[in-house]
């Protein structure tokens, strides 16, 4: 925020404030101090442009005159906000609150307080409202379209993968550009009105890992700087897809989506993207190779169809139980040359008995199934490839017998996450139509059904059952 504007906006609310009292025009400015921060720092968030204020203080004060001032707050934001747009002003930023110049359309939309979904503790998602984030000439600002949901995500809702703080969870976003500075613009390759997907994970561009293409393991953010875990008081709190806006750092990275693609579909370019860089990317698969696919989710189901984009030469997909069948039945669609339900059959035997051997690649993408590694180690033949794919959700092993992997001479490869060239492949993959996750069984929800859907997806019977492929769409 410019100087003059953010004086301006004070002397508006001491204006307001005036008939309540020299302690509400404190508050009151306190508020619209917080909201009026400097650039993002990545290390330390952002630094308030008052002086003797700290976060913490600022956070009582406002928890203890909150609802008291509510209404100075409300009038005065509100007030001294113009109309929402964006507008570039003379030192080249995008602004949002403005009316919007030629550039843009004329485009213009009611943002001031942008709504998100906050997991404050375990199952607890509580709508918030946030300021909408100023954009400078180095960050952008996403209108969210939709958001997958995956195993992280109810393994958050549960609290099995919760991280201690409240957050705005969703890294699966596809949304359109609302509003970008030049820099970024130019560092992203998109402009205001690009339909574009959010990589998960940021990157720095200049550690090692970064320049290595290993940004999962940037030294600036990493892990613990992913999108759909940064706490929601880090400003601009914006960090996730559970939102009907999400902030684009500086360091974020963006990809195309293509035009014919429905953003409720390309949601999948993450699922796809791991089942591309899982399945044939990591194991180095050769094409004609034997694969198994342990797991019909919709990561599975992506690594069956990447496979035979591949040219792998048999794919076989297990399952088990009543619940997987009928995404064995969808594995064939998708590719599979063999299914096989581990509850009914050997699917060793089974694979032994279509092929005359054993796979090359294994590839395990189950979750909650503590039998899966064991079944992919017999699975293996001898110097062929394990690849153990996303998280467990459980340290047992039964049927894991590591002598195995010594006299078999195996190569076990653990994959975490995925990178931008198995995501812009997915999505060229996605766009051509050649494998049917137009028509997965999807459920799409709001605001309102976010924590029904991700209690059905971790299980709970009560809420239905989970569909293959689950979106939040705001």
């Amino acid at each position: 925020m410019r100087t003059e504007d953010h004086l301006e906006r004070r002397r508006h609310v001491e204006r307001v404030a005036d008939d309540r009292g020299a302690a509400d025009v404190l508050v009151a400015q306190e508020l619209l101090d917080a909201r009026s921060s400097g650039p993002f720092d990545p290390a330390g968030g952002v630094a308030h442009r008052t002086s003797g204020v700290t976060p913490e203080g600022l956070r009582r004060v406002v928890h203890e005159a909150f609802d008291a001032r509510r209404e100075i707050e409300d009038r005065a934001v509100d007030e001294a906000r113009p109309r929402v747009g964006r507008h570039r002003d003379g030192n080249g930023r995008s602004r949002l609150g403005e009316e919007p110049d030629g550039d843009h359309g004329g485009k213009a939309y009611d943002a001031r307080v942008p709504t998100a979904l906050v997991l404050e503790a375990p199952r607890s998602l509580v709508p918030r409202e946030f300021p909408v984030p100023e954009v400078g000439d180095d960050d952008g600002l996403l209108r969210v379209e939709a958001c997958g949901l995956c195993g992280t995500d109810h393994e958050q809702f549960t609290g099995e993968l919760h991280p201690g703080w409240p957050f705005v969870p969703g890294h699966e976003t596809v949304g359109v550009v609302e509003a970008v500075g030049a820099r970024a613009a130019q560092r992203w390759g998109v402009r205001s009105g690009d339909r574009v997907a959010v990589e998960v994970f940021m990157s720095c561009r200049a550690c090692d890992a970064c320049r290595a293409g290993a940004y999962r393991r940037c030294v600036r953010h990493g892990i613990r700087e992913m999108y759909g875990f940064v706490p929601a008081d880090r400003a601009p709190g914006l960090w996730g897809g559970y939102a009907q806006y999400q902030y684009l750092a500086p360091d974020s990275l963006l990809l195309p989506v293509p035009e014919v693609l429905d953003p409720v579909v390309a949601t999948a370019f993450n699922p796809l993207g791991a089942g591309i860089r899982w399945a044939v990317t990591v194991p180095q698969t050769p094409a004609g190779s034997v694969v198994a696919v342990l797991g019909p989710g919709i990561r599975g189901l992506s690594a069956v169809a990447a496979l035979r984009e591949h040219g792998a030469g048999f794919v076989m997909a297990t399952g088990c139980g009543e619940r997987d069948r009928p995404r064995l039945d969808l594995a064939r669609t998708f590719g599979a040359d063999l299914t096989v339900d581990v509850a009914r059959d050997d699917p060793v035997k089974a694979l032994r008995g279509a092929t005359g051997a054993l796979a090359d690649v294994v590839v395990d993408v189950t979750a909650k199934a503590p039998g899966a590694l064991g079944q992919a180690v017999a699975l293996a033949r001898t110097g062929g490839t394990v690849v153990v794919a996303g998280t467990r959700g459980a340290t047992e092993t039964p049927g894991f017998n590591p002598d195995l992997v010594v006299y078999k001479e195996l190569r076990i490869l653990g994959a975490l996450g995925v990178d931008a060239p198995a995501y812009r492949a997915a999505l060229e993959l996605l766009a051509s139509e050649r494998y049917p996750f137009a028509d997965l069984p999807r459920r799409v929800v709001g605001f309102d059904g976010v924590g029904s859907l991700l209690a059905a997806m971790a299980g709970d019977t009560a809420t239905g059952p989970p569909p293959v492929h689950g979106v939040f769409r705001p």
